[in-house]
């Protein structure tokens, strides 16, 4: 099952897609097409990919004439799982059929070994063809120290605390990140702490509490006043379940009435098992999809297909 954290990273790329290009030319030197704009699309590569083969986050890069230059299959990747050597391949093989433009794998895995392993050539049989994922690793991913690079590039520096925290500026590299998280609104500021504060060990975790604790003796504010609060471990493990699932209920109970209000405006009628499948759904991308569905439909159930 999906974790806060996997969540957490999806949905950065989520809304900021344009994130991704950036880093693929920044950090791994890739020549990525000239392009005016960045969408998620993943939606639409569901009548031909079953829910055991369906990727993270789908990209579309499209020129000034909006046509097609790119298409990028996002992978967030927290541990080895040798199934995707054989689901990658088929994210890139459907996605490329069905767009008529290159496609390429990018995956997120802060774990140095994960990154190192994500990053091997899948060949595709008797060494006649092989995939190339790229990988946004420890390796790549810089680590970010200065709190004004940090409020700059606030999710390169989510990133960098959790692929740098444990390491040897793995303190200096977090608190860049969490000062950086003051300028977000408390929902985002929330969710990226608690990535980052589960990424790290205890060791780290007693430093920065230990830091934190001096710096208010001392009458010095290291974080936004929030933030050094969740720091206090009995305020953090209470937020942990409350605060965190109360978070995700509001998320999806806000793009559950934004699709009831695009139902009535498309005059579609849904049924009782329809209207209870709807308040049931706890899956944010499926709520997503049944969104953009909406758009030409004739029926709840082409809807909800």
């Amino acid at each position: 099952m999906p974790t806060l954290e996997h969540n957490a990273l999806v949905e950065m790329f989520r809304e900021h897609p344009e994130l991704a290009p950036r880093l693929l030319a920044t950090l791994l030197h890739v020549e990525v097409p000239p392009h005016a704009s960045v969408a998620v699309v993943e939606s639409s590569l569901d009548p031909l990919i079953p829910v055991e083969y369906r990727a993270d986050l789908v990209l579309e890069l499209r020129d000034e004439r909006d046509a097609l230059v790119l298409a990028i299959v996002l992978e967030v990747q927290r541990d080895v799982d040798p199934d995707k050597k054989y689901s990658w391949p088929a994210y890139v093989a459907v996605v490329r059929a069905r767009k008529r433009c290159g496609t390429i794998v990018l995956v997120v895995a802060p774990d140095a070994g994960v990154a190192a392993w994500a990053a091997e050539n899948i060949d595709l049989g008797l060494g006649r063809g092989h995939v190339a994922p790229l990988v946004l690793g420890p390796a790549v991913v810089p680590e970010i120290t200065d709190p004004a690079d940090a409020e700059r590039e606030t999710e390169l520096a989510v990133l960098s605390a959790v692929a740098h925290g444990n390491g040897p500026s793995g303190l200096t590299v977090v608190q860049a990140a969490l000062a950086a998280l003051g300028r977000l609104d408390q929902a985002h500021a929330m969710v990226y702490f608690q990535v980052i504060w589960n990424g790290l060990r205890e060791p780290m975790r007693q430093a920065l509490e230990a830091l934190v604790m001096e710096r208010q003796i001392e009458g010095e504010a290291t974080f936004p006043p929030s933030l050094q609060r969740l720091i206090d471990r009995g305020k953090l493990e209470g937020m942990r379940e409350g605060e965190l699932k109360g978070m995700r209920e509001g998320e999806l109970k806000g793009k559950r009435d934004t699709l009831l209000r695009l139902f009535a405006r498309a005059g579609l009628v849904l049924t009782e098992d329809e209207s209870a499948r709807i308040q049931a759904c706890t899956d944010v991308a499926t709520l997503d999809r049944w969104i953009e569905n909406v758009l030409g439909a004739k029926t709840a159930t082409e809807v909800l297909s």
